[in-house]
């Protein structure tokens, strides 16, 4: 399958074009290149702004609009019972790249028993996307510790991986009538 467009579409300053498996009027839909769990992609905006409240009405709107669409589809698909949607607006909140991005991260019963609970996931979304921020270190300090993400059993996938679940994805998107 081609890739849904011709025109290259960045994800901050990487082009992800062959990643793309939806596109809305203003958003576009991404397989991730490391998921914490099978499943996990991203929604962005197509203008690369870092922050939420750089975008505009149309933007937010058709943002969420897809992100419910996609979910949808993500949690059919990868046959969850809940999903995580999430959102770190701003390099001290833990965005890596500063381009607005929603991470879609499809749930199971159970899934995280064995890293401390279904909690465990935002401890996982801090080690994946990096710091963030002092005044959560602090809050850090007064709650429970759940373990870290064993980085060595995730590794990061190939092109022709990523390109074969974005077009399965792609396939799911223009079959469903959401």
């Amino acid at each position: 399958m081609p890739p849904l467009t011709s025109k290259p579409v960045y994800f901050g300053t990487y082009l992800v074009t062959s990643s793309v498996f939806h596109l809305s009027p203003l958003s576009f839909a991404i397989v991730n290149l490391k998921p914490i769990l099978p499943g996990h992609v991203l929604v962005s905006p197509r203008r690369v702004v870092p922050r939420l409240s750089d975008l505009s009405h149309d933007e937010v709107v058709d943002l969420f609009l897809t992100v419910q669409k996609v979910g949808r589809i993500i949690e059919r698909v990868y046959k969850a019972s809940s999903l995580n949607i999430a959102m770190q607006d701003g390099a001290d909140a833990g965005q890596s790249v500063p381009h607005v991005h929603t991470h879609i991260i499809p749930r199971k019963a159970a899934d995280l028993d064995n890293r401390g609970g279904s909690d465990a996931i935002y401890g996982m979304l801090e080690g994946e996307e990096g710091d963030v921020g002092e005044h959560f270190e602090e809050r850090k300090r007064r709650r429970p510790q759940f373990p870290k993400v064993d980085e060595s059993t995730r590794h990061s996938r190939s092109d022709e991986e990523m390109v074969e679940e974005a077009n399965m994805l792609a396939r799911e998107m223009d079959s469903s009538r959401l």
